[in-house]
């Protein structure tokens, strides 16, 4: 399993950059090869992608939510990843992004890719278009401000 840790400086509150992370079907404006997230209910989504000519679909859940901090998540179905988003307070006007991505490269040429540091690239970069796409807005296209307890605070059945 390979990391990546990356983190941007956006000029928006933090609530702004918070709510426009949520609005997950956005996604495709901002980073490069995802050609489509469909948010199937509050916790799952599906995503399209596509990679060095490669078309790849993936389910992935929603372990946590905090409104205005803290994104988890992880794949539930086809590729491999998991990951956390927070988002950081600098001030009235600034916040910190800061995204934890693993993942699982699969055949020598993801490997080699991995290895060479293209998809820490492309993360900077899918970092630096959002900052881009929230500032140029200054505000966010939709938000969600419902809250996803992690796991071991959701109640337990019985």
């Amino acid at each position: 399993m390979s990391t990546i840790e990356r983190s941007i400086e956006v000029r928006v509150p933090t609530s702004t950059a918070y709510d426009q992370w949520t609005q997950f079907e956005e996604f495709p404006r901002f980073m490069e090869g995802v050609e489509r997230v469909e948010q199937i209910d509050d916790t799952t989504l599906r995503w399209r992608s596509r990679a060095a000519g490669r078309s790849e679909e993936w389910t992935a859940r929603i372990d946590e939510q905090i409104p205005g901090k803290r994104i988890a998540w992880h794949s539930v179905e086809g590729r491999s990843n998991g990951g956390v988003v927070t988002f950081h307070r600098l001030a009235d006007d600034r916040t910190r992004v800061m995204l934890q991505l693993a993942y699982e490269p699969e055949g020598a040429v993801e490997k080699a890719g991995d290895w060479l540091g293209l998809v820490g690239r492309r993360v900077e970069g899918d970092l630096r278009r959002f900052k881009e796409f929230v500032e140029s807005r200054g505000e966010a296209t939709g938000a969600w401000r419902g809250r996803v307890p992690a796991k071991d605070e959701r109640p337990a059945r019985g």
